[in-house]
């Protein structure tokens, strides 16, 4: 592996474990806290020079509106209470985090694109990053494993992105970046869409695009 893929791969597995946290943990009582003091703390145009996979422009007004949103600390009620709305409920979710809910006629959770994408992990040997009780789907599991897949199977990258993550992930920020109220989750809406898309881009994939249910 040359140089250049080792640096390529090392910036997908960064961006995966930047942005995951953020998708998976609530601000008030996750295990994030590090992640947001870190964004909460970011130099914006240094951190958008740097940023992969993204052009500098977008990266500085996503990361501004990431930025400004922990103006008030983490654990500030809007972002809390924002957080739970978009990802927790029970109030149902105005665009829920797992694929299926997308791409199956019936809008489920578990549905045969969460069956599908279990079956490739199986098939490879690769486990589960998180608990049983969350669908393999969830869009903060999915980019916490591109970035184990990127470090430790980097032979299986190009297919589960092409598959699995880019087939339903671009449609659902979008989605949420529309929903979000608050500018931290629109911000990171935003910079994970841009960032998916650069990475399509540099590995050159052909992205078959599913219907889409909701």
């Amino acid at each position: 592996m040359d140089k250049k893929t080792d640096q390529t791969l090392e910036a997908i597995a960064f961006a995966g474990e930047a942005l995951a946290p953020f998708f998976l943990q609530d601000p008030l009582t996750g295990d994030a806290g590090a992640s947001f003091d870190a964004m909460a703390a970011l130099d914006v145009d240094d951190a958008a020079a740097e940023w992969p996979f993204a052009e500098e422009g977008e990266a500085r007004e996503a990361l501004g509106l990431m930025v400004a949103g922990l103006a008030d600390g983490r654990k500030a009620d809007a972002l809390v209470w924002e957080y739970r709305r978009l990802f927790v409920g029970p109030a149902p979710k105005p665009a829920p985090p797992w694929g299926s809910v997308y791409t199956d006629r019936e809008c489920v959770v578990f549905g045969a694109s969460t069956l599908e994408l279990r079956a490739w992990m199986r098939t490879r040997g690769i486990a589960r990053l998180g608990g049983e009780r969350e669908p393999e789907d969830h869009i903060g599991l999915m980019l916490a494993l591109m970035a184990w897949i990127a470090r430790n199977r980097p032979a299986d990258l190009d297919d589960y992105l092409r598959l699995h993550l880019l087939t339903w992930a671009p449609h659902y920020l979008d989605e949420l970046a529309e929903a979000a109220s608050h500018p931290f989750y629109e911000g990171l809406a935003r910079l994970t869409g841009i960032t998916l898309e650069g990475i399509r881009v540099e590995r050159g994939l052909e992205v078959t695009v599913p219907r889409f249910y909701r």
